[in-house]
């Protein structure tokens, strides 16, 4: 049986780095391109029919959306300084600019909506994010919610940073969340986009299936995307290579509830947070 690609490589080190889109890899709604500007450089665009989200992963920007503006948006260097980045959620068919005023690593992800999606242009910083530390020995992993479940600011969009130590697992136990079932289980479709420290490295991922109609592996690098539009799909860390992936995740409702693999439940030892 033919597999999907899943595995989506970072193309360039400057400008749009990598960037996905329905239907590609088996996905129905969720859209996500990263970029790298340089200062002065500037990017415009307008998500028509989806909310938005603008991640900025590293340095600093301006950013005008509708006819509100944020100057020196942006809050660490880069990825690794472990500090929740500023998020900006956009309702639908709002244009923006966004202009570098240093080095910046910028995502964009966005998803339909039904019911209007974000309410209203709003700067969400890391005072309104909350964090966790999951899991234990080589299953811990820190994770920042920016856009979890249980907000009220976004109808569809759900965001998420994982820092996964070198050697250990995150996405573990292995869990699917595609099949809407409530409360027992959401559809929610996921996209991973690593970075890997140092960069030489990679990171381990396999997306499955029950009955393995669905069975990939693949080993994304430094700034390379992983599609989920279904199924099991932990994720491990090289031994010393530390892995960071910012998940997106989108349905028809924001609840995240999953099932384990049968086989692996039994090692669950983390408790879905109420965020």
């Amino acid at each position: 049986m033919t597999q999907p690609t899943l595995l989506i490589r970072q193309q360039r080190e400057a400008g749009l780095l990598v960037s996905v889109a329905p239907p590609q890899g088996g996905m129905t709604r969720t859209h996500f391109q990263a970029y790298r500007l340089k200062p002065g450089e500037t990017l415009t665009g307008d998500e028509a029919g989806r909310e938005a989200a603008l991640v900025v992963l590293g340095g600093k920007c301006t950013v005008a959306a509708g006819s509100l503006e944020f100057r020196g948006v942006g809050t660490r260097r880069d990825v690794w300084e472990k500090v929740p980045p500023a998020v900006l959620l956009l309702p639908p068919a709002t244009p923006f600019s966004v202009r570098a005023e240093t080095d910046l690593h910028l995502a964009v992800a966005s998803a339909p909506v039904s019911r209007g999606g974000v309410r209203a242009v709003r700067l969400v910083g890391p005072e309104e994010m909350v964090t966790e530390h999951r899991g234990e020995g080589q299953t811990y992993r820190y994770i920042q919610h920016l856009l979890p479940p249980a907000s009220t600011l976004a109808e569809s969009l759900i965001l998420v940073e994982v820092y996964t130590p070198g050697g250990n697992w995150s996405s573990f136990p292995p869990h699917k969340h595609d099949t809407e079932d409530p409360p027992h289980e959401s559809f929610l479709e996921e996209i991973y986009y690593y970075q890997i420290r140092p960069s030489g490295g990679f990171a381990f991922q396999r997306v499955y299936t029950d009955d393995r109609a669905l069975d990939v592996a693949c080993a994304p690098g430094d700034g390379d995307l992983v599609l989920v539009p279904r199924g099991y799909h932990p994720v491990a860390a090289t031994p010393g290579h530390d892995a960071y992936y910012l998940n997106v995740m989108a349905g028809p409702t924001r609840n995240w509830n999953f099932r384990p693999d049968p086989v692996y439940a039994h090692l669950m030892n983390w408790q879905k947070p109420n965020v």
